[in-house]
């Protein structure tokens, strides 16, 4: 009798398997699916986790054993996808752009296509000419640390963040000039007082 217990257990861990998906503020959400889930299933339960009603933006990322990315496929089965063995380890990314991110209605949407245009710039994977670049940078640097203070911001400031690979002592400094000037005249233009908490 024991034995014919044990071994149902054992059969039910079998069609188990532990997934960590990692989440574009680096902190990671672990799970147990069943062997059979569909990707739409662990995709659903993360968008409950993360309070994620606008989905369309997002998918799940995962790397093979040869290091090739993919896009793990909603309508098949988690286990047949992934070449590896449990636990199977998955990233959250924004697999679409939004055309127009103004018009994103939720707050954690608007974040999470945030960090992934930062963790984008960073890895050099959103390619766009220096301009652009700049003032993505000075977006991320008003979004870090708020509007440009020269009591607590000075000379160099925006040295301490790492926004792109590599760049150039120019750029950090096109990116300040942006931030110091750029930033606040288009929020004073559109009547936007940004307050602080």
């Amino acid at each position: 009798m024991l034995s014919r217990l044990m071994s149902s257990s054992i059969r039910s861990l079998d069609r188990e398997c532990n997934c960590t998906v990692r989440l574009l503020d680096d902190s990671e959400y672990t799970c147990t699916i069943q062997r059979d889930a569909k990707g739409q299933y662990l995709f659903d339960l993360i968008c409950h986790h993360l309070n994620l009603l606008e989905k369309d933006y997002f998918g799940i990322r995962y790397v093979d054993p040869d290091k090739q990315r993919h896009w793990l496929e909603f309508t098949k089965s988690i286990a047949k996808q992934m070449k590896s063995q449990p636990p199977f380890t998955m990233c959250l990314r924004v697999k679409f752009y939004p055309p127009d991110p103004a018009a994103l209605k939720e707050e954690i949407t608007r974040y999470l296509v945030f960090l992934q245009v930062k963790r984008d710039l960073y890895h050099g994977r959103l390619l766009c000419k220096t301009s652009d670049a700049a003032l993505l940078a000075a977006y991320i640097l008003q979004a870090e640390i708020g509007d440009y203070d020269p009591g607590k911001h000075p000379e160099g400031y925006s040295s301490k963040f790492q926004f792109f690979p590599k760049h150039s002592e120019k750029l950090e400094r096109r990116i300040a000039e942006i931030h110091k000037t750029d930033l606040l005249q288009f929020y004073q233009r559109q009547g936007a007082g940004i307050t602080r908490a």
